[in-house]
């Protein structure tokens, strides 16, 4: 085997490979996450009322939250075991080989009810890849981190999420502007499936020129893998894999409020126009990226749970800020509703993958902070659309600002309780 000095990585390629992948595994996720408001509902559930095909659509939103957990665990297993660089690209190529076939799919009218089946199914291995990329790329920054710096490392992997998501919008964004609805709905739509096959290109590439990571080498020389890392993280980590879930549950809800649900209701409800919401929600994604660094920061210095608690006492305050804020024809303050719950989404989720990591030892790392966040995933972002979509409808938007506010009380009760275990350690 290499020694550890002999096969370092460089910190810009480290970088470098954990951000081009993240961005790419998130461009895939986001857009499909856009087109099930805009372009599913109307071309696989087109029998549906409108509001019924949306409900419809977002349900198969939710299926890739339920894989998440799957992929934790497969891609998870495999990264503890062989390593952290073989389990990425593996989890890169399933992401983008699910995200090009959803590109190419027939539509309900040319194949009828199988058409929205294996959009679930595409979606399903959309969650997979997921679900074994963002544990592996949060190790590869952290686990190479010089002292001190594991959150600003760590943070790396995390913008891969705002960008994906700027990515993601400004190609919709722009499509809209260079095509009509007719043409957008008939084969608009599927340009960004099938150019994920490019950029997939492209993470492969910087994937395959990178080294194990030193504390997975230093794992394999002292004999310290374990020979199921699952078992080991339910049965010896339970402590660490309730409270890491709960602890990220509220940074999912908020996203995933600030992003499907916001667009669906903006667009349906008060009337913006797709191409003005959008654009809106872009401008937004840029204070979740500042808020990404910054956070890191703090993290650095203060620790990463007291900034992800301060961040969600603040959350559960934004909350209470829904109903006064997101309003019809008012863009401007609608500009500033998102761009607040957005940074404050970048305060939390900046040092989330930092955190997570900490919770467990080197040898079930990969399983342990994979399952912790995707879980999160499904309790938080899986059922938030579609929660939020019932809740406007029958008792107005305030109602899903109080939904945000129960959540962000549970995860501040969960850092807390991360907290004091840590302190109580000799």
């Amino acid at each position: 085997m290499p020694s550890i000095a002999t096969s370092a990585n460089s910190p810009r390629r480290v970088l470098a490979a954990s951000l081009v992948g993240t961005t790419i595994e998130f461009f895939d996720f986001y857009i499909y996450a856009t087109a099930a408001v805009l372009v599913f509902p109307k071309l696989f559930f087109p029998e549906a009322s409108p509001n019924a095909a949306l409900l419809q659509s977002l349900a198969t939103f939710a299926v890739a939250f339920i894989a998440r957990p799957v992929g934790s665990a497969l891609f998870g297993h495999y990264g503890d075991r062989i390593g952290r660089k073989a389990t990425l690209v593996a989890a890169l190529l399933t992401m983008g080989l699910s995200t090009v076939a959803i590109g190419l799919l027939p539509t309900y009218a040319g194949i009828g009810l199988l058409a929205p089946a294996l959009l679930a199914l595409c979606r399903f291995g959309q969650g997979l890849g997921l679900g074994g990329e963002w544990g592996g790329a949060v190790l590869l920054a952290t686990e190479n981190a010089p002292p001190g710096k594991r959150a600003w490392y760590g943070m790396f992997p995390q913008l891969g999420a705002p960008l994906g998501f700027l990515m993601s919008a400004g190609i919709f964004l722009l499509l809209g502007r260079l095509m009509d609805d007719a043409a957008f709905l008939a084969w608009g739509w599927r340009v960004p499936f099938l150019a994920s096959a490019l950029l997939v290109i492209v993470g492969l590439w910087v994937r395959l020129n990178i080294h194990e990571t030193p504390d997975f080498r230093r794992a394999v020389a002292h004999g310290q893998r374990v020979r199921l890392p699952m078992r080991e993280v339910i049965a010896g980590h339970g402590f660490a894999l309730v409270a890491g879930t709960l602890a990220a549950f509220a940074t999912f809800v908020l996203f995933y409020l600030m992003t499907v649900f916001t667009l669906g209701y903006g667009t349906s409800v008060l009337g913006y126009s797709r191409e003005q919401f959008l654009l809106l929600q872009m401008v937004g994604i840029l204070f979740f990226a500042a808020g990404i660094p910054l956070a890191a920061l703090h993290g650095d210095r203060h620790g990463t749970i007291r900034t992800m608690l301060w961040a969600t006492l603040a959350i559960f305050v934004f909350g209470l800020l829904f109903k006064p804020l997101f309003q019809a024809a008012h863009p401007w303050q609608v500009l500033g509703f998102l761009s607040l719950g957005l940074f404050l989404m970048g305060l939390t989720y900046g040092p989330c993958g930092t955190m997570l990591a900490s919770l467990y030892p080197v040898q079930v790392r990969y399983t342990g902070a994979s399952l912790s966040f995707n879980l999160a995933g499904i309790l938080g972002a899986a059922p938030a659309p579609y929660a939020a979509t019932w809740l406007a409808g029958r008792f107005g938007v305030g109602a899903v600002g109080g939904y945000l506010c129960a959540t962000a009380l549970a995860t501040a009760l969960a850092l807390w309780a991360i907290q004091r275990r840590a302190a109580a350690r000799p």
